[in-house]
């Protein structure tokens, strides 16, 4: 077993053995789905959401919701705990080196970002008989691009603060923002325009996610704008980041 396969191992186990965070990333936005699926009215199409029900519609800001939850959330504050406990600085001194914990991280939300998804389509889909996304390859290029911009954004989080506590207060406001201008608060049809446009550009890009769920083609500077969050945020969190 080599060295990233032994911490992959043990930063599942660690992940898994937090019921709270595994259950609101992974099943509550299913969860959330199958609840709002029982109301009648969520199910009749309207002209309000181009001839869509609005539980089709909605289904995008349960992506925003995991890819928050792990992205500002789950990814920051638990690389601040390590560097608060001494994890890191510890790590730099073994053959195991903090890069290696840092890998095993970002693979391991990605891997539950990516199976929530996967959950909430099947279960949409069987349940609820909610298309599939329609635009396939669009759809994945703006869930990879929306979900490295929040992932990247977590890990600048994670570069600044010493502490859990400090990791908390500066990603709190973030996933408080991504969730909101999101549509997972309160549907982004009943928000005032202008939150609707920021959200449909600031990431994950829930626009994007929206519009190729419905078979149209993300916009190409939705996409840009979370490429190029990507790489500013990810540059600097590289940059700032401190292993002990």
């Amino acid at each position: 077993m080599t060295r990233m396969t032994r911490m992959m191992v043990v930063e599942t186990k660690l992940f898994f053995r937090d019921t709270g965070t595994w259950v609101v990333s992974l099943l509550l936005p299913t969860v959330i789905l199958a609840a709002l699926g029982t109301i009648p009215v969520v199910h009749v199409p309207s002209p309000a959401f181009g001839g869509q029900r609005f539980i089709d519609v909605f289904v995008p800001s349960l992506v925003v919701m995991t890819l928050a939850m792990l992205g500002v959330n789950t990814l920051p504050i638990r690389l601040a705990t390590y560097r608060e406990k001494g994890v890191l600085r510890r790590l730099a001194t073994t053959p195991v080196k903090p890069a290696t914990l840092l890998i095993a991280q970002l693979a391991l939300n990605i891997a539950v970002a990516v199976a929530s998804l996967a959950l909430l389509i099947v279960v949409g889909k069987l349940a609820f008989d909610i298309p599939l996304p329609q635009h396939l390859p669009g759809f994945v290029m703006a869930y990879l691009l929306g979900m490295s911009s929040l992932f990247a954004l977590g890990l600048l989080v994670a570069a600044v603060a010493p502490s859990a506590r400090a990791g908390t207060a500066l990603a709190m406001p973030v996933f408080a923002l991504v969730m909101f201008l999101g549509g997972v608060y309160f549907p982004r049809m009943l928000l005032p325009d202008f939150l609707i446009r920021m959200g449909d550009y600031t990431p994950p890009g829930v626009q994007a996610l929206l519009d190729t769920w419905a078979g149209t083609a993300p916009q190409l500077l939705q996409l840009t704008i979370m490429a190029a969050i990507t790489v500013v945020a990810g540059a600097a969190a590289a940059r700032l980041f401190r292993w002990g």
